[in-house]
């Protein structure tokens, strides 16, 4: 899809959901009335496309990765950014925090986008198959918005009806009715009508369809209104997914995140970005994930900041507990995700020696080797070695590089061009492996378990990687998926989607450990949304009123 049109387009349908702001004031396509556009068959192509955009304020840029990485048992703060509150879990995280209004705005946008297309739809003159193609997208669309709503808030305001004018009431319907009225039946009638081959890479599929029904089941089948048959549905969706569309796991864990090697054969569904658009600065958000979890490296020895270190923003750092859940010995996902030596940039003459551009100038053994750097072997080394017990601290820790990025045309540019991966294959195998562990099938689980953990094995360790029944737990398959899973926006919504959040917060994250409580599996309602709806908006419990 041509994502520099978005931002135009966009502006094509002006709405506010439930506030009193004004319209903003912008020139349309051509200017060429909302209401006369999109009533063409060109017109609702160009909504569809647009109803895409609004993934990107939160997929990519900080916004999300702060909502899913912090406040969880593998990141904790780094030394900057102004979001640590969202880790802490103190009385600065409320309802005036700009993310939970930010993301709340941003979702309903598009749900009324999507709305907008699908009440306009009918009176659109164009080949039917394609109308009822592209309802399907937006339909799909607009569940993944209401899914992302309800896992982040719980209750929220429900409509599928588009608003075309300044709304000041608002309901906060039950989660479970979201789901039955909203998001199943939307994703039901994208199963029904989406190809499984997209005519544009980056659409909407059948199997990305069935993905996040699996998804939103398996979430469902947690809570006091699941579904009796939750959990096999979702089974069953998540098996379609491995078995039907051809997908295969690569067979190295590292060529996942292979800058040149995006679209292949374990991606259900990207969220794509342009390198061209966000070079131009049509983008302006991009993938921003390769500033975020590096640690400062660019003011020590032998070092400046580069494109192919990246720029070291210090948001994100590893808590001890993650480093110590991946074997090295037999497990490559640590090895393959981050990162353990910095090349000298610049020469250095000093007490300590020489260092030539190219040379080895900062040195992170990590988990498991840095028993092999006592003090007195660190001291002798030519370069800077970094182990955990003596050196660690907000500024210095191992840097995640999944999504590190050299294509960047210089070393300040923050946006990034990656595609941000939302649906993968190993995904569904954890899946599926956790909707058969809650059905009291372990070993299945196991099964499924297993053939992610073989692709991850050291070679010749691929038995020793193998486990069986009697391993599976709901801590095991928690574990499983930090190993495999960890900085891609997962990891918030798996814990609570288990309601394992506060536990495993309280035992492995230090800085949060003091702070956080059961009213924290679910955000506070921004304040722009109580601000603005007549009679004021529900708080959720626990946060202030």
């Amino acid at each position: 899809m041509n994502i520099k049109k978005y931002t135009f387009l966009l502006l094509a349908l002006l709405f506010i959901t439930q506030s009193c702001e004004k319209f903003l004031e912008e020139e349309l396509i051509s200017d060429v009335a909302a209401g006369n556009h999109y009533s063409t068959s060109e017109g609702l192509d160009d909504a569809v496309d647009a109803t895409y955009a609004w993934l990107k304020g939160f997929y990519g840029p900080e916004r999300g990765f702060t909502m899913t990485t912090f406040g969880t048992d593998i990141f904790t703060n780094g030394a900057d950014g102004s979001h640590k509150r969202v880790n802490l879990y103190d009385g600065s995280f409320n309802a005036s925090h700009s993310y939970v209004n930010e993301c709340w705005r941003d979702w309903y946008r598009g749900i009324n986008q999507a709305n907008g297309v699908i009440n306009r739809a009918p009176d659109v003159e164009m080949d039917e198959a394609l109308k009822t193609l592209r309802i399907a997208e937006v339909r799909w669309l607009r569940a993944f918005y209401y899914f992302d709503l309800v896992r982040t808030y719980g209750d929220v305001h429900l409509t599928l009806e588009e608003t075309v004018g300044v709304e000041t009431e608002a309901n906060k319907t039950a989660a479970a009715e979201v789901y039955s009225q909203a998001i199943i039946p939307d994703l039901e009638f994208a199963i029904a009508n989406l190809p499984n081959v997209a005519e544009e890479y980056g659409r909407a599929t059948k199997a990305a369809a069935e993905m996040l029904l699996g998804k939103v089941l398996l979430r469902r089948s947690y809570t006091s209104y699941a579904g009796a048959d939750d959990a096999s549905r979702a089974e069953t969706l998540f098996g379609n997914v491995i078995n039907n569309y051809g997908f295969e796991l690569l067979p190295d864990y590292g060529d996942l995140w292979d800058i040149n090697n995006q679209e292949n054969s374990e991606i259900i569904w990207n969220l794509t970005i342009s390198k061209a658009a966000v070079d131009d600065g049509t983008d302006d958000e991009g993938h921003r994930g390769h500033l975020y979890f590096l640690m400062e490296y660019d003011v020590r020895r032998g070092m400046s900041r580069d494109i192919a270190n990246g720029r070291p923003w210090k948001r994100f750092r590893p808590t001890p507990f993650f480093l110590g859940l991946i074997d090295r010995t037999i497990d490559t996902r640590y090895d393959k995700g981050f990162k353990h030596v910095f090349y000298a940039n610049k020469e250095v003459s000093d007490e300590r020696g020489n260092l030539a551009v190219g040379d080895t100038a900062l040195y992170i053994p990590g988990p498991g080797k840095d028993i092999e750097w006592p003090q007195a072997r660190k001291d002798a080394a030519p370069y800077v070695v970094y182990t955990a017990d003596e050196d660690y601290s907000e500024r210095v820790f191992p840097s995640m590089n999944k999504w590190i990025d050299d294509t960047r045309p210089d070393r300040q540019k923050t946006q990034g061009q990656r595609d941000v991966v939302l649906m993968r294959l190993a995904d569904a195998y954890l899946l599926r492996a956790e909707a058969k562990l809650k059905q009291s099938n372990p070993g299945g689980a196991a099964d499924d378990i297993n053939v992610v953990r073989a692709r991850a094995a050291v070679p010749g360790q691929e038995a020793a990687m193998q486990i069986t029944g009697a391993d599976v737990t709901l801590d095991f398959l928690l574990d499983e998926r930090a190993r495999e899973m960890y900085g891609e926006h997962a990891r918030w919504w798996d814990l609570t989607r288990t309601g394992k959040l506060v536990e495993r917060v309280k035992l492995h994250n230090i800085q949060a450990a003091g702070n956080i409580q059961e009213y924290h599996n679910v955000r506070p309602i921004g304040q722009n949304q109580i601000d603005r709806t007549v009679g004021g908006y529900q708080q959720n419990p626990g946060y202030p009123q």
